[in-house]
């Protein structure tokens, strides 16, 4: 089954209002020729609306890095999907290894925010992924298989079309590592596996898969050529737009 790839760029907290306009501005005016490839800005929430505006009438998407699952209330220094909705928000990042390791999310929290999210008409990228210390005790597909169904608990296949995974192995976020093309595969595999068995094979099929685990210009290529590798869910790369944007190409190449 053919998958559109999807190329998210995760500024986390990065750039204010004025660095995400100046950087969206770049990367628009080099994608203005990209059509076989879906490419999403998540910025700071403080530069959404402006990064809605920025990118209207483009092909540009905006995301979010985080919601909250209740649409309003006494929840201080929170954000909800009708505020997101609001500035144009598409997409949300939902359990990203930052948000389980560093705020203490867990997985029956995350579930909350992916069915409000489903529910809302807002997209989620589930991230999931094990750490260091789980790959090297070979618990890898037992934490990932834990994470997805754990998180995608209560969801029905319908609500699932909108879902997309990101795969970040923890111990490859922000350290230079990069897992091989092979392993990112292996995994990719084994999730879509899993996904046939919470859903359905034609829903599994048609879920994007992305890897969130240092990609870059210089191994893009190798790791988008793999058969369940669907995008990427880039971090430090997407804060330069030549390196961004250069990703993109390359997946836009891969289409064609």
């Amino acid at each position: 089954m053919y998958r559109k790839f999807l190329i998210a760029g995760n500024w986390k907290m990065n750039n204010g209002v004025t660095d995400s306009v100046s950087l969206i501005e770049v990367i628009r005016r080099r994608m203005e020729k990209v059509r076989a490839v879906d490419v999403l800005i998540c910025p700071p929430f403080i530069a959404l609306d402006a990064a809605y505006k920025v990118t209207s009438g483009s092909l540009l998407r905006v995301g979010a890095q985080n919601m909250y699952h209740e649409s309003k209330g006494a929840f201080t220094g929170e954000i909800s999907f009708s505020m997101l909705r609001d500035c144009g928000v598409s997409h949300v990042i939902l359990g990203h290894s930052e948000r389980r390791t560093i705020f203490g999310e867990s997985d029956e929290f995350i579930n909350k925010k992916v069915c409000a999210a489903l529910e809302n008409n807002l997209s989620p990228i589930l991230c999931i992924g094990e750490s260091e210390g789980e790959r090297e005790q070979n618990k890898t597909f037992h934490v990932v298989e834990a994470q997805l169904k754990q998180c995608l608990d209560g969801i029905s296949n319908e609500q699932a079309e909108n879902l997309i995974i990101a795969y970040e192995p923890v111990w490859a976020i922000g350290t230079g590592k990069t897992a091989t093309p092979e392993i990112a595969q292996e995994v990719h595999s084994f999730i879509r596996e899993k996904l046939v068995e919470i859903f359905d094979k034609k829903l599994a099929n048609s879920v994007r898969i992305l890897y969130g685990g240092s990609m870059k210009a210089a191994n893009a290529k190798a790791l988008l050529s793999q058969v369940d590798i669907d995008g990427g869910l880039i971090g430090g790369a997407s804060l330069i737009a030549d390196e961004f944007c250069s990703i993109v190409e390359i997946a836009e190449n891969l289409s064609l």
